[in-house]
């Protein structure tokens, strides 16, 4: 479960940024105390099931959209991937990814 609630957590913090609220404006919105909130948005907590319903409504999603966060990749498997796609790249696309990769690091 504590996997689950993690990743609930970024997805209801991702929702709720993408809307530009705070953790206070959607927490008076849904009836809960800010602090319950930054426990649900940091995976401490998993929200009752009313409370999700509150939540999608709040955010103006369906409740399956508050579970989509297959887009969430670890740290591993981001570089699993970053290799793959370095070892099947041309050497012109190398040169570009080490262009990109090190303006954005700078």
């Amino acid at each position: 479960m504590a996997v689950l609630s993690k990743l609930l957590g970024l997805r209801i913090k991702e929702l709720r940024k993408a809307k530009g609220l705070t953790q206070a404006q959607l927490a008076e919105y849904i009836g809960m105390e800010t602090t319950n909130l930054c426990k649900l948005e940091n995976g401490g907590q998993f929200p009752k099931e009313e409370n999700i319903e509150k939540l999608a409504n709040s955010l103006n999603v369906n409740v399956k959209d508050l579970f989509e966060f297959g887009h969430f990749k670890s740290k591993a498997k981001l570089q699993d991937e970053l290799i793959q796609i370095i070892q099947n790249a041309s050497q012109k696309e190398i040169e570009l990814y080490y262009k990109l990769i090190t303006a954005v690091t700078e």
